[in-house]
């Protein structure tokens, strides 16, 4: 998919409220930008904004920070945002493969809706599941880990279920079809909206691994 270039993205992003732009700045401080010591979610490539502003509006009693790479994507989350006041919500422009340099130990769940699948072989560690990924995720986890995954692409799903079992997640959800018994509080994203009105299955899983027994 070729991203357009939005004039001006990075400035517009930079202005927001929201919008964290020294994020390292915080690393194992996170609760400092929300002023309390509520439980922290992430959402790893948040893309509009459509899901993690939801959940932010859904659960007051949990911060929430949305990670997207592309400030062209990011840019339409942010406005999004004008004229919203939501005091549990911030917003991050960075590339996942240092998200073990910005958290450290204080991430309560991971959001990975719809992530690029990378279908070549030799693109495997790019994938947001791969053991590269799962490695870093264990470093910024606070207590327990927990991810939650929502994908139209089945070969990507597959391989997540493998190698979450390697790493010895157990599995707490697994749908093959998630718009055949959907949970009540399922909040749809931008991609999900589209492939369900195409008639296209979602998967999603919900794993979650205890760190006594992941060392």
């Amino acid at each position: 998919m070729r991203l357009r270039n939005i004039k001006n993205a990075q400035d517009i992003i930079s202005e927001s409220k929201y919008v964290v732009s020294y994020p390292d700045d915080y690393q194992g401080k996170m609760y400092k930008l929300f002023k309390n010591k509520n439980k922290i979610e992430i959402e790893i490539g948040m893309g509009k904004g459509d899901f993690i502003i939801n959940k932010a509006k859904q659960n007051p009693n949990i911060n929430f920070i949305g990670i997207e790479k592309y400030a062209s994507v990011l840019v339409k989350a942010v406005k999004k945002l004008n004229d919203v006041e939501l005091d549990n919500l911030k917003i991050m422009n960075f590339d996942a493969h240092i998200i073990d340099e910005v958290f450290d130990k204080e991430v309560s769940k991971i959001y990975l809706n719809f992530s690029d699948p990378w279908p070549k072989k030799k693109h495997a560690d790019r994938r947001l599941t791969s053991p590269l990924f799962l490695e870093k995720y264990a470093k910024i986890f606070k207590d327990n880990y927990l991810i939650e995954m929502k994908t139209d692409n089945k070969n990507l799903f597959e391989y997540s279920l493998v190698t979450l079992s390697q790493e010895n997640y157990l599995f707490d959800e697994v749908k093959l079809d998630l718009y055949a018994d959907l949970d009540k509080d399922n909040i749809q994203t931008e991609y999900e909206k589209k492939f369900v009105s195409l008639g296209m299955p979602i998967y999603k899983l919900v794993a979650h691994c205890q760190i006594a027994k992941k060392k």
